[in-house]
């Protein structure tokens, strides 16, 4: 593909530093190592990505200074989704420092894993909703990574607070593997109906059955995004290193080129590109 592509979503961790005690059992084993910013970068330049967006792995204060300061050094990362406690009262001031640190002009965003919350209405408790409203003081984005039964509450929470952009992570990770589209998709298309909600086309291929997976079993959900959202509200994202699981870093560029086949150069340059760079506010040379 001869265009600049922006990856909005991959992580990158150390094992020496910290372990990801969400890498468990046999599927995940390949992930038990460390995956630096450094192993990305080749991959990248030569899937023609020319920037990309840093995301949070863990819920721990020091991995959102760690991914700043590794933006400020980077040519390749253009911005960080980091975290802090959403609960916490001195919120306000916790983002205003990350913003103090080295890199802290990358920051773009804040997420916290909900997907590992057992409260599917945790985004609507009181003190998060506080967090959620001094992240769009701060003029931040909130990314959500949550399950399909948790989209609910994610309605209810964008729809309560216009002023903050929520930008919905894997498509709210769909059961690909399973074929079923509702009630996903009907969540889904509620979530889209509101201007202030973003999508990422990321996380399809994990989401599927493992090593069987077609890319005709990806379309109907990368469809139902598409059609929900449209191309002026869907960004790429790789997901690497998660996605290494299924597919190589060109493959996965390679497989949301064919998802999007339909759309016209300028569509796919807003999905691909444009999108990012205005949702994330990404300096960008």
């Amino acid at each position: 593909m001869e265009r600049q592509i922006i990856d909005t979503h991959h992580h990158v961790w150390d094992l020496a530093v910290r372990p990801q005690e969400w890498i468990i059992g046999e599927t995940l084993a390949p992930l038990a190592r460390s995956f630096s910013a450094g192993d990305l970068e080749p991959e990248a330049r030569a899937a023609g990505v020319t920037a990309t967006v840093v995301v949070q792995t863990v819920c721990v204060p020091e991995e959102t200074p760690e991914l700043l300061a590794l933006a400020a050094d980077s040519d390749l990362i253009a911005g960080v989704v980091g975290w802090t406690d959403l609960t916490a009262p001195d919120i306000a001031d916790t983002l205003a420092a990350l913003r103090e640190e080295p890199g802290g002009e990358h920051l773009v965003a804040i997420r916290h894993q909900v997907q590992e919350e057992r409260d599917p209405w945790w985004l609507l408790r009181q003190d998060v909703r506080r967090g959620l409203l001094a992240v769009a003081a701060a003029g931040l984005a909130y990314d959500l990574v949550v399950k399909p039964h948790q989209l609910p509450a994610a309605i209810t929470a964008a729809a309560g607070l216009t002023g903050l952009t929520f930008v919905l992570d894997h498509l709210g990770k769909p059961p690909v593997a399973t074929g079923a589209l509702t009630p996903w998709a009907d969540d889904l298309r509620r979530l889209a109906a509101l201007p202030n909600t973003v999508c990422k086309l990321s996380g399809l291929v994990t989401e599927a059955t493992p090593r069987t997976w077609r890319i005709g079993d990806l379309r109907p959900y990368a469809d139902t995004a598409l059609e929900a959202f449209g191309p002026q509200r869907l960004m790429f994202g790789s997901d690497w290193p998660v996605s290494t699981l299924e597919a190589g870093y060109e493959d996965v560029v390679r497989i949301a080129d064919r998802l999007t086949q339909a759309l016209s150069p300028d569509e796919k340059d807003a999905v691909f590109r444009r999108n990012a760079a205005r949702v994330y506010a990404l300096h960008l040379p």
